[in-house]
């Protein structure tokens, strides 16, 4: 039995809402709060990631030098990858080209009548919307990255409200970002291992905490903590308190956009009855007018 357009399309689309489903349950759970991470006693180089060795990357004619490598790199970042981005590149590269040979080989199967008719459309769909996401990978990196943004600029407002409220505390600044953990769910493993290696080098954690975020308010906010450690003036609190503002502001614009996105989507989701109504009771009239004319004539 032959696959058809139809077949293909319906599993690309059942497949596409089952990889949906998984990622918002993946998002929401990162939201929840942790529990305090165990290896946070573990030396950081034992924690590093291990690069891809550049023999791996000449065979699959990468560079870490080239605009889409660094472009994708920057990505990453901000969705908060902190491994080697050579790996994600290496492993799109190989997806691009085995999946296309997966599909063809589904499609022969298909043809021979090795598999059946409907294991062979969900083969062939989950293969179709794995080179598509592959391919247009940068359109979904921008939305997470966007996604997680919105969360650590919400979490950061909150932590720097927080430390200002603290600002008159004789408290060291370690001990006020302790007071601050609480506060926070998504950067809560990065809060704790920065507070964890603080004594050791604050100056390597605080850069080690910035990176991890990869979004530019986390490091305008890591930039304000520095400041404070390092000189803990009350002019840098009122920095702090600027910050806040920005950052107040940046909220407010996003939840204005995604208010005015919310009732484009109402907009047309109040269009489909019109249309329904249209094409059930309106269209047929039409129709039988048109061939009215077309008889009269």
């Amino acid at each position: 039995m032959h696959l058809s357009v139809g077949s293909l399309v319906d599993a690309a689309a059942l497949t596409g809402q089952f990889g949906f489903c998984f990622a918002a349950l993946f998002l929401l759970l990162r939201l929840l709060p942790g529990k305090r991470p165990r290896w946070l006693h573990i030396p950081l180089k034992r924690m590093r990631s291990r690069e891809l060795p550049d023999k791996w990357l000449k065979l699959a004619h990468l560079n870490r030098k080239q605009h889409a490598f660094l472009e994708r790199q920057a990505l990453l970042s901000g969705c908060g990858v902190t491994a080697d981005p050579a790996w994600y590149m290496l492993g799109r590269r190989l997806m691009l080209l085995l999946l296309p040979a997966l599909l063809l080989l589904a499609l022969w199967a298909n043809s021979q009548g090795l598999l059946a008719a409907g294991a062979s459309a969900y083969c062939c769909g989950a293969f179709l919307l794995l080179i598509a996401a592959a391919s247009f990978d940068m359109s979904w990196l921008r939305a997470v990255r966007k996604l997680r943004a919105h969360q650590i600029t919400k979490e950061i407002y909150i932590i720097s409200s927080q430390l200002l409220y603290l600002a008159d505390s004789s408290l060291h600044i370690h001990a006020k970002l302790m007071r601050c953990v609480p506060f926070s769910r998504l950067l809560r493993s990065d809060l704790e291992r920065l507070l964890a290696e603080w004594y050791h080098d604050p100056e390597e954690a605080l850069r080690s905490f910035k990176r991890k975020v990869g979004t530019d308010e986390g490091m305008s906010f890591t930039e304000t903590i520095d400041a404070i450690r390092q000189h803990e003036s009350r002019e840098y609190y009122e920095l702090l308190r600027e910050r806040i503002q920005d950052y107040k502001e940046k909220l407010e614009l996003e939840k204005e956009s995604r208010k005015e996105s919310s009732s484009y989507v109402l907009f047309v989701l109040a269009g489909i009855p019109i249309l329904y109504t249209f094409d059930v009771f309106i269209y047929p009239w039409v129709q039988e007018g048109q061939r009215l004319f077309d008889a009269l004539g």
